[in-house]
This record gives C-alpha cells, structure tokens and sequence, in this order.
C-alpha cells in the first residue's frame, strides 16, 4: 500500500474505541482495525523510514508491534477496563538499545491531537544514571541546555523537570544544574489532525519537524552509547 496519509475513518474507529472499549469489540471490527488503522501506519513507517535514513542511515524502521509499531492491546492486568489504546504511536529510533530507551523519532495520535517528539521520553533507572554522571562534564552540559534553548526558541516545547532533589555531588549553583533534575530529554511539538496529516504531505511535515530536533537526537545517541540501554525490564 503506498502511504497517502492518514484516514479520516481511522480517526473515527478511535472514537468508537473509546465508546467501546473491549477486546470482543475490537475482534468483532478487526478487518476495519486493518484497513484504517494497520494498513496506513504501515505504510507511513515504510515512507518514513527512507526519508529518515538520509539523517540516520541506520534507523530501524520496521512495520511490527515489537519494532516502529505498538500493540494495540495494553496490558490487561494494569488496564482491565480499557485494555485498548485509543491512541497510535510510531517509533525510529538509532541504535542497539531497548526502542524506548534509545534516541528516537516519535509520534502518536488520537482523534484530537498529533503528538510529534524527538529524543528520550522516560529515562529507566539505567540511563538515568548514566545521563547524569554523563552531564557532570562541564561542556556536555552547557551543550545540552543551549539545543534545548535553541529549539525552544524555535517554538519546541520541553517537559518539565520531573525531580525536586538534585543528585549527591552535583553543583545546586551552576547555572544548568536544573537537566540533573530531568526524567526525559525531548523536544516536541503538537497540532490537531488537518487536511496535512490527512494526505501524503505529513511524511513532508513531520520531517522537517525531526530535522530541526536532529542534533538533539545525535547528543542523545551519544549519551546511550555510553550505556546498556537493555539493561532494564520494560513492558
């Protein structure tokens, strides 16, 4: 299937999914879940993935729920009332690593919104300890806030920090002592489903977003070269 953007109807199927949230249901309107959700995400990976090896040669960009696609079905035992996602996600990433612990390019989107990202968005235990022995290199750290400011001068928005305390042995009064205190680094942008992501010229979009955020993204493929990003148990 070539890409020709997302569908309306796709957006309308997550609608009902809301209304209707079970897994009976969603086995009952399984070949509609095929043809306007499945079918279009994967050829957007497909698309996507060849305009973004001209940044990363090596990003995975595969079309499975293990790869740049996630299952459709949350975990039942922490979601038993609403065990389907009402919301699609997409993910590239570059690397070795877990895909959620690496460096990635990012999106989802559900009936109201396009969530669009670039970087880190929830650092385990693991990483989180090498980011922060990572950044207490006086260079590494001013380059980190400077990206950050740039792209937020840009109009990107960042997540705040998720940390009160700073780490044992950090210095409270250094001017960008406040990434110590980071949980994720990522920048983002959002917007709500338009004609744009509704035709092929979304691939178009979404990429200058990533290529504006991609030094962002090579700082951080750096930081988890330096660590086992597997090393942690995910679900």
């Amino acid at each position: 299937m070539e890409f020709q953007g997302f569908p309306k109807a796709g957006l309308v199927f997550l609608e009902q999914i809301i209304a209707n949230n079970s897994k009976a249901w969603l086995e009952a309107h399984r070949e509609e879940y095929n043809r306007v959700i499945l079918a279009p995400n994967t050829a957007y990976v497909r698309e996507m993935g060849e305009y973004l090896q001209i940044l990363v040669p090596t990003i995975h960009a595969s079309p499975k729920s293990t790869q740049s696609l996630f299952r459709i079905y949350r975990d039942a035992r922490l979601h038993p009332t609403e065990p389907i996602k009402s919301r699609i996600g997409v993910i590239f990433w570059e690397g070795s690593g877990h895909r959620m612990q690496s460096s990635s390019f990012y999106m989802h989107y559900d009936p109201f919104e396009v969530f669009v990202s670039v970087g880190i968005r929830n650092f385990k235990p693991t990483l989180l300890k090498t980011y922060r022995a990572y950044i207490q290199n006086d260079a590494r750290r001013r380059e980190l806030h400077t990206l950050l400011t740039t792209l937020q001068a840009q109009g990107y928005q960042l997540p705040l920090p998720k940390y009160k305390r700073m780490p044992r042995g950090c210095d409270k009064s250094d001017s960008h002592s406040y990434l110590y205190l980071m949980g994720s680094i990522y920048a983002y942008t959002t917007f709500t489903p338009d004609t744009v992501f509704h035709s092929e010229a979304i691939v178009e979009r979404n990429f200058q977003i990533y290529q504006a955020m991609f030094p962002l993204h090579q700082w951080l493929y750096t930081l988890t070269l330096q660590c086992d990003t597997n090393a942690d148990t995910f679900k």
